[in-house]
C-alpha cells in the first residue's frame, strides 16, 4: 500500500459568506500525528470537522485510503457508511469529554458499545475487554459501572479515550483533548496519549492552541490563519525556526507568556 491515509485537496467551507476555510491541501500519513494549531477564529475546528466528515464541503476534494489500499472518494459514502467508518475504523476525542460519551450509560457501558459496533456480542468477554481498557486509562475496576456524570472532567476525558480507543482505529480525531483540564490532569493524559500513539501506530489529527501539547506529541504542524494553512513542516523545524511572521508571532508570544 502506498499513498497518505488521508488526502484534502483545494478543501474549502462557506458559512454564508463568512469563510471556514479555503484552499486546503493536506496529506496524513499511517502512523503520523498531525497538529493542526493557530488562534481561535483561525479555521482550525472547521478544518477537524472537514477532515472528519462531520462538516459537508463547499469545494475540494477528500479520500481515504482504506485498509485494503484503496483510496475512496469520502464524499461519495452514504450516511450510514460514513457514520459506520466513524463507529470503527475512526475515533473523535471531543474538548468536552460530554459530547463524546453516552452520559446516561455507565463507564464500561460507554466502552462496551464500540465493541458491538464492530460486531462483538459475548457479553463476557465485552466486560472484560471494556474493564481492561479502563485500567488503561486508570479508571479503576469498581468505577466500571458509574455513570460518566459521576466522573471528574480529567477522568471523563480518560474514559472517552478508552471508547474511541477500544477498537483500535487507524485514524483518531482530536479537539483540544487537553483544554480545560488541570496542569497535572493534562500531563497525565498527554503521557497516555503518546502511549497509545506509540503502541497502536495510529494515525491522529490534533487541533490544539497549546504549542507544547503540539510539539509532544505531533510529528508534523499545520499553522492556520484566516482559513488558511500559512505554513507547515516538521513539528521541532516549525516551532524552532519558524518561517511565516504569523507562526513566527505564535511562537514568540508563547515564549514570553
Amino acid at each position: 500500500m502506498s499513498g497518505p491515509l488521508l488526502r484534502a485537496r483545494g478543501l474549502t467551507k462557506m458559512f454564508g459568506a463568512r469563510t471556514g476555510c479555503v484552499d486546503v491541501d493536506l496529506d496524513l500519513h499511517e502512523s503520523e500525528v498531525l497538529a493542526i494549531v493557530g488562534e481561535s477564529g483561525s479555521g482550525k475546528s472547521t478544518l477537524l470537522g472537514l477532515l472528519s466528515t462531520q462538516l459537508e464541503k463547499t469545494a475540494g476534494s477528500l479520500t481515504y485510503r482504506r485498509k485494503d489500499g484503496v483510496a475512496v472518494d469520502l464524499s461519495s459514502l452514504s450516511e450510514m457508511e460514513r457514520r459506520l467508518l466513524l463507529r470503527t475504523e475512526w475515533g473523535f476525542v471531543q474538548q468536552d469529554a460530554r459530547m463524546g460519551l453516552r452520559m446516561n450509560v455507565s463507564a464500561g457501558g460507554n466502552v462496551g458499545e464500540r465493541l458491538m459496533a464492530v460486531g462483538w456480542r459475548n457479553y463476557a468477554a465485552i466486560r472484560t475487554e471494556s474493564q481492561d481498557w479502563l485500567a488503561r486509562v486508570e479508571i479503576a475496576a469498581d468505577r466500571m459501572d458509574d455513570m460518566p456524570g459521576a466522573f471528574s472532567g480529567g477522568m471523563r476525558q480518560r474514559l472517552q479515550i478508552a471508547r474511541n480507543m477500544v477498537t483500535r482505529p487507524r485514524l483518531v480525531f482530536m479537539d483540544e483533548p487537553t483544554g480545560g483540564l488541570d496542569v497535572s490532569v493534562q500531563a497525565r493524559l498527554l503521557d497516555l496519549l503518546r502511549s497509545l500513539v506509540a503502541e497502536g501506530g495510529l494515525s491522529v489529527i490534533l487541533v490544539t492552541h497549546d504549542l507544547a501539547v503540539a510539539r509532544l506529541l505531533s510529528h508534523r504542524i499545520a499553522v492556520m490563519r484566516q482559513g488558511r494553512i500559512v505554513e507547515l513542516g516538521l513539528a521541532d523545524q516549525v516551532l524552532e525556526d519558524p518561517q511565516h511572521s504569523y507562526t513566527q508571532l505564535l511562537v514568540s508570544s508563547v515564549l514570553q507568556a
